[in-house]
């Protein structure tokens, strides 16, 4: 396995890798509207991480297996919601006082609990360290709030987004320092 930034020509990989994740690992941790909610509106590329150069793609082979990122933007995650991520500003962060974001993590079910996860997190945080952030943040859905947790990630917030379509989908907000 290979990890390298995504390119716009991954578009189409990733948004499939997105889609497979949220329907995959999500019906163990919401029910099956909540899922397809999720699907529909969670799993959403946001091109600007492409652009900023700091959204990554691993690959197995040939095969886009996994995907996710870091901003130095204030949006705080990808997808539509009703909630905080939804029209929020794209103003770049303050590092000397603002957290960096982690954004769009996905990895395809046949490869989790296999490093991935981590691999993407270990250069997420790696390259926000180098453009000299000292913290990070994150929502995270639930089924991914356990990788985020052993990578030292802590709850700062329970959140319950209302999506687009009134489904209510709960997230966590977590942080860590670097």
């Amino acid at each position: 396995m290979k990890i390298r930034l995504a390119a716009a020509a991954d578009i189409q990989c990733i948004a499939a890798v997105m889609r497979e994740s949220m329907a995959g690992l999500g019906t163990a941790f919401y029910d099956e509207r909540q899922t397809r909610s999720a699907v529909q509106y969670i799993a959403v590329i946001d091109p600007q991480l492409i652009d900023d150069g700091t959204y990554f793609v691993v690959e197995d082979g040939d095969e886009v297996i996994a995907c996710g990122g870091w901003s130095r933007r204030a949006k705080l995650f990808t997808g539509e919601s009703a909630g905080e991520g939804a029209g929020a500003p794209q103003r770049l962060l303050d590092p000397a006082g603002e957290p960096a974001r982690v954004r769009a993590m996905f990895v395809a079910p046949s490869h989790v609990r296999r490093g991935v996860g981590r691999m993407i997190l270990d250069a997420c945080e790696e390259a926000a360290r180098a453009a000299g952030f000292t913290k990070v943040e994150l929502m995270a859905t639930l089924p991914g709030e356990p990788l985020y947790a052993v990578c030292g990630y802590a709850v700062t917030e329970r959140v319950e987004l209302t999506l687009p379509d009134g489904v209510r989908l709960g997230t966590a907000r977590m942080e860590k320092t670097l």
